[in-house]
């Protein structure tokens, strides 16, 4: 039996702007604009140290990192100085 095709709806298509950032979305906070990504307990494999609460986030915890959408050194410097934060911290910023 033949295989249909399936099309794509255009609500269905990609993000161009996640998949150019990363997988990041493009969030309004602080009154600046902000690329974050969400970081699973699988992939965080790393402790750091959150900019909001000066808590240290373990390896294995699920959390958050952002970079400035409107870095005035450009993407690679904005990306230099990403940062990652608590979830709950980003929300409550």
């Amino acid at each position: 039996m033949p295989r249909k095709h399936r099309r794509t709806r255009p609500s269905e298509l990609p993000d161009v702007t996640r998949l150019a950032n990363g997988g990041a979305r493009r969030e309004s906070r602080r009154g600046r604009e902000w690329f974050v990504r969400e970081i699973s307990a699988s992939r965080a494999e790393k402790a750091y140290r959150c900019p909001d609460c000066g808590q240290e986030i373990p390896a294995g915890q699920a959390h958050l990192v952002a970079w400035s959408a409107e870095h005035m050194f450009g993407d690679d410097a904005a990306v230099r100085d990403r940062r990652h934060y608590h979830a709950h911290c980003w929300r409550l910023a």
